[in-house]
């Protein structure tokens, strides 16, 4: 092959059920500056974490069939309950390579937990497919897992409540088992609890490490085989495309917190997903 065949300039494609995987995207444009992509929030059903196992791999099809009618390369699940419920049957559907953010999550935390006792946090339907735990007993089989439901926080972040008071109170409730657990290291299992990091720190403490999928995901793209995921050319020009599946205005919002000026955002229509 020709240095020239070995380029691939199309974009790739991120999806998630609402803001939460723009922590994704952030971590991957600052990781491959040469790269296009192309993030779909799907902020018509958002939250995912509240819906059947079958409904999930669904709605995982259809916004990943919106993302190769635009030709990716590559699919990242920036979005642990489609992730749990959904990659399996999209990775049998699906032409392109797909990813998730559970196993990279798992691994980083299996790296940096010193006691090997490790909590994660969740939607319902994250925590209750057990896929955290069956996967970091693929990793390591003497790690005790501990899990948590948080049904409540994606909401907030939805909302953009960040550092609101209720947001605090929402927090110390959902996680007031945590101190007792004896974990070293707690992943957070939405893309959408980086949003809270700052709070959850404050709530569990600063002797538990925080795990977010971004920098896992990141890391887990730059380890890929060439073969897999061929790069772009060194000096493209980096494109980013945002598609939401309803009204764009608090997406905007919260895009634009994280990436500046990278704003301009289409709406797609749920029937054509």
């Amino acid at each position: 092959m020709t240095a020239l065949a070995r380029h691939d300039n199309r974009p790739i494609g991120i999806f998630d059920s609402g803001v939460g995987g723009l922590t994704v995207l952030q971590a991957l444009i600052r990781q491959f500056p040469h790269e296009s992509f192309i993030y779909l929030g799907d902020t018509a059903r958002v939250p995912y974490g509240s819906k059947s196992a079958r409904t999930v791999e669904r709605y995982t099809i259809q916004v990943a069939q919106a993302l190769l009618d635009r030709h990716v390369k590559l699919l990242v699940v920036a979005c642990n309950t489609a992730s749990a419920l959904g990659l399996t049957a999209l990775r049998r559907y699906c032409p392109t390579p797909a990813m998730g953010v559970i196993e990279p999550g798992c691994r980083l935390a299996a790296t940096v937990s010193r006691n090997r006792c490790i909590g994660v946090i969740g939607t319902r339907s994250t925590i209750a497919s057990q896929a955290y735990p069956q996967t970091l007993a693929t990793i390591d089989g003497g790690i005790a897992v501990h899990s948590w439901a948080c049904p409540l926080l994606v909401p907030l972040v939805e909302e953009g409540w960040y550092r609101h008071p209720a947001t605090r109170l929402v927090v110390e409730e959902s996680l007031r088992e945590v101190p007792a657990s004896g974990i070293d290291t707690l992943i957070l299992g939405c893309t959408h609890y980086p949003l809270l990091r700052q709070v959850i720190q404050e709530v569990v403490g600063p002797e538990v490490q925080l795990v977010d999928s971004a920098s896992a995901v990141a890391r887990t793209l730059v380890g890929l085989p060439a073969n897999l995921l061929f790069p772009a050319a060194v000096g493209q020009s980096q494109q980013i495309t945002f598609l939401v599946t309803d009204v764009a205005d608090r997406f905007r919002e919260v895009a634009h917190h994280f990436l500046q000026d990278q704003t301009a955002v289409e709406q797609v229509e749920v029937i054509d997903l």
